[in-house]
């Protein structure tokens, strides 16, 4: 019996754990309801009018209001549509007069697909580039890898990609231009994933994977650029702290190789943090695609969400910010999960 004590508490703190978990989440969740359909009825944009066009007579719009529930109190309008939310329900578009949740599931791959080959981009180089520039910390490569990250702070995003179809497609013929892929491509693979290389891969149609991956390379690279300036800057400043340590300065005098100080010793400590850095930035590039999904007329949420702004239509703007306010809950969820794996303390 005392030998089975020890399992019967560490199954006790995984399920409070994970109990402890989905109720924060949950709340999150219900908070981040609350705040997408408030903001959503205070806006000076009249979802009544959006439906009935500012033509209507006053019996159509009191009959629409009513059609809508929009005559209700507030609050019951609220419960109502956490209701909705909770069974999928995201109420109907006016723009494409379809199911806001079956316009999302469709728009929503194309922006994964984008801001994940970004963070690759992002992660691959701007983790490297951090580190190298704390190991080389005052010297010529430091300072342009410095100057390199501001650039990702201060360009706007919508300059950058009208600059590079500029450059790389019009001018250099280097990369395709908008779209996901040129339009006798469009169709040829069945939707699967909602992943172009993903399906086109699948399908073994690799004439439409090469040109999808063409048309993904330069706002994927865009993309990967501002996230490569945030992760490099902040590697970076994790590694100073760190080669500053004593620990790293024994490992030196007991002649340990330099790679070795940096990337066995230093590097270590500062993968939790970069995890939160990481997860941030992805989180960022999902929600921030909006210009560069409209330069390159990318069909992502971040496109579609512009839509439905210029068309006043409610439903879509409420249902694509819940998403992506969702993925924010996800990826930190994520990442608290992650810190677990690699750092014992903190479990």
């Amino acid at each position: 019996m005392p030998a089975d004590a020890p399992v019967s508490k560490r199954l006790q703190r995984s399920a409070g754990s994970i109990g402890g978990f989905v109720v924060v989440t949950l709340l999150t969740f219900i908070g981040l309801l609350a705040i997408t359909f408030f903001i959503g009825r205070v806006v000076p944009i009249d979802p009544v009018l959006s439906v009935v066009g500012d033509r209507a007579t006053q019996e159509q719009y009191d009959a629409a209001k009513i059609a809508l529930g929009l005559d209700r109190p507030l609050v019951m309008q609220f419960f109502s549509y956490v209701g909705d939310v909770f069974q999928g329900d995201l109420g109907r578009s006016i723009s494409t007069n379809r199911d806001v949740a079956a316009d999302l599931t469709r728009v929503f791959p194309a922006t994964l697909e984008m801001a994940t080959l970004g963070i690759i981009i992002g992660v691959g180089l701007g983790v490297p580039l951090g580190v190298y520039a704390a190991a080389r910390q005052g010297s010529w490569v430091d300072q342009i890898i410095r100057v390199f990250a501001l650039l990702g702070y201060s360009v706007p995003a919508f300059w950058l990609g009208l600059v590079g179809l500029a450059v790389f497609y019009a001018g250099l013929g280097w990369v395709s231009g908008p779209g996901r892929v040129d339009i006798f491509y469009e169709g040829l693979v069945p939707a699967r994933t909602g992943l172009m290389l993903v399906d086109a891969a699948l399908a073994g149609d690799w004439d439409v994977f090469w040109n999808a991956l063409d048309h993904l390379g330069l706002p994927a690279a865009i993309l990967g650029f501002f996230s490569l300036a945030y992760i490099a800057r902040m590697t970076r400043s994790f590694m100073l702290d760190q080669l500053g340590q004593e620990y790293v300065t024994t490992a030196r005098v007991k002649g340990v190789p330099e790679w070795r100080v940096i990337w066995g010793h230093a590097f270590r400590p500062i993968r939790v943090p970069l995890i939160t850095v990481i997860g941030l930035s992805y989180a960022a590039l999902l929600e921030g695609s909006v210009m560069i999904e409209t330069v390159f007329s990318w069909p992502g949420i971040g496109n579609y969400l512009t839509v439905a702004l210029l068309n006043a239509d409610m439903n879509a703007v409420l249902g694509a910010t819940l998403v992506i306010g969702a993925v924010f809950i996800l990826i930190n969820k994520l990442s608290d999960v992650l810190y677990r794996v690699l750092d014992p303390r903190s479990r």
